[in-house]
This record gives C-alpha cells, sequence and structure tokens, in this order.
C-alpha cells in the first residue's frame, strides 16, 4: 500500500474520532463544547463521517484517487479554517451563512479552527509531495 493510501486511511480514522466526540463521556463541557472550545452539531457529525467515508474509499480504490481526496479534501477543509480563523465563522457547516462575522478573541479562533487549518493544510502537502505515487 502506498503512502498516499495510508494517509487517506489516517484521515479516516481521524475523521471518525472527531464525529465521535461529542458522544463520549468527559470530552464536552455543560454547554456541549467539545474540549471546552468548539460545539459540534449533528450537522458537524455527519460532514466529518462523509469525509471519513470519502477518505476510506478513496484509500481501498486506488492512490490516484487518496491523492485525489488528499488534495480536494484539504483546500476545503484548510479553506473552511482560514475563513474561520479570519471571520469566525467557517463554510463547511454553513456557520458563515448562519452567523456572519463573529467577533470572538483571536487566541479563541485559532484553537477553534486549528483542527481543519492542520487536517487541510496535512492534506494537502501530502497530495503535493507524494504525487508521484499517483
Amino acid at each position: 500500500m502506498t503512502k498516499l493510501r495510508w494517509i487517506a486511511l489516517f484521515y479516516m480514522v481521524a475523521l471518525l474520532v472527531a464525529a465521535s466526540l461529542n458522544y463520549i463521556p468527559g470530552l464536552t463541557d455543560a454547554e456541549g463544547r467539545a474540549f471546552g472550545i468548539f460545539a459540534l452539531d449533528i450537522f458537524d457529525d455527519l460532514l466529518h463521517l462523509v469525509s471519513a467515508l470519502w477518505a476510506g474509499i478513496a484509500a481501498y480504490l486506488s492512490s490516484r484517487a487518496a491523492r485525489s481526496f488528499l488534495l480536494y479534501f484539504g483546500v476545503l477543509y484548510l479553506g473552511d479554517g482560514l475563513l474561520g480563523l479570519a471571520t469566525g465563522s467557517g463554510y463547511l457547516d454553513l456557520g458563515i451563512l448562519n452567523y456572519g462575522i463573529q467577533d470572538l478573541p483571536f487566541g479563541f479562533k485559532i484553537l477553534a479552527n486549528l483542527p481543519h487549518i492542520a487536517l487541510g493544510g496535512g492534506a494537502v502537502l501530502s497530495a503535493y509531495l507524494f504525487r508521484r505515487e499517483a
């Protein structure tokens, strides 16, 4: 199995973990925020589940499919994280449409958007670094 396929499998597991955060006792506070930072609703959980399914199918199919997943997923999630960093709302959960620009502390915006920035950036970087495998 190629590195691209292994990386896509890693993303599948990471996204399944993200989808399960609301359902693991002790990880959410009284207000329903995971780690006391961000609130994940059923829409977020479904987004993570569909993304995990996409990652798993891509890893199963081929290196080319895995690279395509990493590239497209990465651009979508990285863009969402950067928009969230700039405005306090992302687009994947329709937050920018529902809540608009939010006046949140910058440190909070970093913590809340770091998962999408890191996962998205890592995916794009992986797609670029291992492009010859596809």
